[in-house]
Formats: C-alpha cells, structure tokens, sequence
C-alpha cells in the first residue's frame, strides 16, 4: 500500500496522490543503419579495424556502470579483467543525426548497458543494438526528444527518462513533461506519466533510478513512480514550503530539497523511503548555497560551490561526506578549481558530475592539467580523499606526459579511469588498484587520425562513457546542425580481442 502524506518530515512533507498521469516507457536504442553510413566488419581487415569505420565482434558490459562499494584495497570485488592484448578494433559506430529544421540542437542524452545490449538515445527514440556487431535488435519511438534519462537501472535491466510529449518548434518549444520506463532488455517502453503542480504540468529536470522507484524533480518539485507498474507514490503538495529540485538513486534515494526564499536558501539533503518518500536522515547545509549535486548515494557525497567560490565553472569548491545512517556530517573536503578537474551540474542536473569515482570510502578525483616532463606535454593525477576525515589518503596515480586520465567509475575496491591521448596516441581505459595504485591497461584504442578524431570529440566532460567487459561505449548528448570537414558520430564502440 503507498503511505499517504507524511506529516510534515523535515524540510516538507512529499504527498501521495493516485492520480497523478502515466509515464510512457521508452526502451530502445540507437540503430545500426546499413547503407546509411554506418559501418562494421568482422575484424579481419586491418584498415577497417584501424579506422573510425572499422569493425569487430567483441561484447560485454553491465547497465549499472559500475560498483560504488567495497572497503577493502587490492582487486577486492573486481570484475574486469585484464586481456592477453589490450589493442581494440573498432566495433561499430553510427553516424550523428541531424536535428530538425526548427532546432539547431537537440537532446540524445542517455546511455546503458546489459549483458547483450548497448542502448543509446537517438532523436525521439531510443535504440538497442548488439554489443558486439551494433545491429539493431530494437527501436522505442517516442513523440518528441529525450530531456533527461537516468544513469541507474534495476536488477534486471529497466530505467527511465523524461522527454518532450512532441517535437520542438520555434514557436512551441514543448517542456520536458512526459516520465517513462523502459525496459532495456525486452526493449519496451512499460509506461509513461505526468505529474501536477497544482494544476500544471510539471516540467522536469532531472531522473533516476532507486530500487523499484523512478524519482523526477524540478523547480516545481518532485514526483514519484513505481517502476513496474507506473503507480504514482508522491507528488508536490500545493501547501508545500520546500520542494525537492532533485533526486540521487542508485543504493539509495537521495533528495536535494530546497527551502526558504533565494535570498535566505537553505538546502536539505535527504535519504528517503523509496517506496514512502519518508525521510530517514536529513543534513542541512548552511544557508545561502543554492545548489548541490549527489556524487554518490551510499556512502553519501555532496558537491556544492560555496559562496560561488570554485571561479571556474565547475560547479564545485567542496564536498560533504554526510553519514546517511544518521544525517550528520562525517567530513568536508576543499576541492578548489584551480586545482581539481571535476565538474558538477547541480543547478538542474542533480547527478551530472564527471570526473571523480566514490568507493572504499573514498572519494577520487582528478587533478588538473599541468606541464608534464616532455616538451610541449600536459598531463595529470588521480588522487584519492579519505571520506571520514576529509583528508588526502596519498595515493596517487599519474596519467603519464601527454594523457589526461579522468575517473569513470569503481570496480569493486578498484577505479576504472579513461586516458585521453595525446596527439599521436589512441585512448586507453585503465584499472588503478584500490591498495597500490598500480594501473592496469584493459584497452588501448587504435592511434590511426580518423579514429583519434572520432574518439576525442567524445571526451569525458561532455559526452557518455560506458566501459564493461573489454568493450568501450562513447557517445554524444547533443545532436547538432553544426558544419564540420571531419565524419560526426552520435556513437562509437570499440572491443579487444
């Protein structure tokens, strides 16, 4: 049975209402289109496996992205394994899509991964291909453009967006209304619906995935849904004087709920029922600072600028490791700009940070570019932060002169790290062990020009990165109607062995 309102919780109470609309289930993925540009082959040519339209048959890869756990050091938990050569071949790729004629830009964000496919957002659609050959095993139509979609999924393998209930125009540009399940391996959409704010649509900002909750928030507030069956668990409250600008899943559900006027804000950090939406614990950060991102939901992490003091754009001049257990703060680290590469969005996009890696209690993140030995050559670190002191633990792992290594996620008590290459180079994606920072390579992309091109226009900061089981996964959030002399890509795939 869903639990009615609660009775003023701290920060607000979140508010059960039955009739809240249905949230449309889009599952599919980006589609191989043969003969329209988009290549593969079988791995036996050399110029073809060397290239951005080369081809392979390699797989594998996992729809959560990765273990946030584990408090041991060494390979505790890891499941990615070193291969006999780490070299890839290009698996397959497919082209960008161009925008319509009303829209100089359009949204393809959203991004997973299962056992058998990789699932990518496309324009009003969403595509499943083969991990191995990229064919396209199924296709979820939508009637307008994805806005948002969560990183997280259930056990087996369902997820959910939010998208425009039509296509944009210039004179309707449509708001981000329509919240949807989808089911990534039967490639289904299993249900969409709509939440009210009083008597108006809510137009969301964010999604995620929480156990069998699929949670939505905006400057409106935030909603709630079932993720089998659509049911609606809770909707803002007209009486409301907080409301939840987002939410963090994975391990736990966690709210950013935003009280007071703006010249008085105060923001709660919540861990919250995700069936309920009742409020376990609560830390309240100091008033006055506007917005927060969830880095991780268990052990819980929270980046924020201070004061807007970060000065470049990040997004971040410190982070709180908070207790969930008890909603008091365990430690709060310094992560100054100049200093510290990662980047959080935390105005709208309430998980949208790269980066940085939360596991082993720790936090990693990476510094930085500075001038590295060679000539002409940038590089630099990963370094890690103990979450119960604050402090740094001295570890560190250097990319090495000319490579760039960005933090994508944890592998048991390991970090799993991209390398951006230098000029003359293919990418690498390495495991840095947990205990001794020793790295490991598990993939080093060809160095051929037409594939570093289509590779570094998919950098971490920007774009998606999915890595499981020897294959690489980039892709593009945006779809443009920019120009250029070189091929777009919407994705790339790239495999070893």
């Amino acid at each position: 049975m869903p639990m009615q309102p609660q009775a003023q919780p701290p920060g607000g109470g979140r508010r059960f209402n039955p009739q809240v609309a249905i949230i449309v289930a889009a599952v599919a993925a980006i589609a191989l289109i043969v003969g329209g540009g988009v290549m593969y082959a079988a791995g036996k040519d050399d110029d073809k496996n060397n290239s951005a339209d080369g081809g392979g048959d390699k797989g594998g890869t996992d729809a959560k992205g990765g273990d946030d756990g584990g408090t041991s050091g060494g390979n505790a938990g890891a499941s990615e394994k070193a291969p006999d050569d780490p070299a890839s071949k290009v698996l397959f790729q497919v082209p960008a899509p161009k925008p319509p004629k009303d829209s100089s830009s359009i949204v393809v964000a959203g991004s997973w991964l299962t056992d058998k496919v990789y699932a990518k957002s496309g324009i009003a659609e969403i595509v499943g291909y083969d991990r191995d050959k990229g064919t396209k095993l199924w296709t979820v139509k939508l009637p307008g453009p994805v806005c948002e979609a969560s990183r997280h999924a259930t056990d087996d393998n369902r997820t959910a967006i939010v998208y425009k209930p039509a296509m944009p125009t210039k004179s309707e540009p449509q708001s981000c209304t329509e919240v949807a399940a989808i089911d990534l391996e039967a490639g289904k959409e299993l249900w969409t619906k709509t939440a009210k704010a009083g008597t108006r649509p809510i137009s969301f900002n964010n999604v995620t995935v929480s156990g069998d909750t699929v949670a939505a928030g905006s400057t409106s507030g935030g909603a709630a849904w079932e993720i089998g069956s659509g049911k609606q668990l809770w909707a803002p409250k007209p009486s409301d004087s907080c409301y939840d600008s987002g939410y963090g899943g994975g391990p736990k559900l966690v709210a950013v709920r935003k009280c007071g006027p703006y010249s008085q804000r105060q923001l709660h950090i919540q861990t919250i029922d995700p069936k309920s939406g009742k409020v376990v614990t609560e830390y309240k950060m100091s008033e006055g600072i506007e917005y927060a991102s969830v880095v991780s939901t268990d052990p819980l992490v929270v980046a924020a600028d201070v004061g807007d003091s970060a000065g470049d754009g990040s997004g971040i001049s410190d982070f709180f490791s908070v207790d969930n257990k008890t909603g008091k703060l365990r430690a709060r680290i310094s992560a100054p700009g100049d200093d510290y590469a990662a980047r959080c969005d935390g105005i709208t996009k309430i998980e949208k940070c790269s980066g940085l890696a939360v596991g082993q209690d720790k936090l990693y993140i990476a510094t930085e570019e500075h001038e590295g030995t060679g000539k002409y050559s940038d590089t630099n670190e990963i370094v890690a932060f103990d979450l119960a002191t604050g402090k740094q633990t001295g570890q560190r792992a250097d990319a090495g002169d000319g490579y760039t290594l960005t933090p994508l996620r944890m592998d048991g008590a390991n970090v799993i790290a991209y390398k951006r290459p230098p000029y003359d180079k293919g990418g690498e994606i390495v495991s840095i062990d947990g205990g001794s920072f020793k790295q490991t390579t598990l993939l080093r992309n060809p160095a051929t020009e037409s594939v570093r091109d289509a590779e570094t226009s998919m950098l971490p900061e920007y774009s998606e990165i999915l890595f499981s089981d020897g294959q690489l996964y980039m892709s593009e959030v945006f779809a443009s109607d920019y120009e250029s002399s070189r091929k777009e890509y919407l994705l790339i795939a790239f495999g070893t062995g």
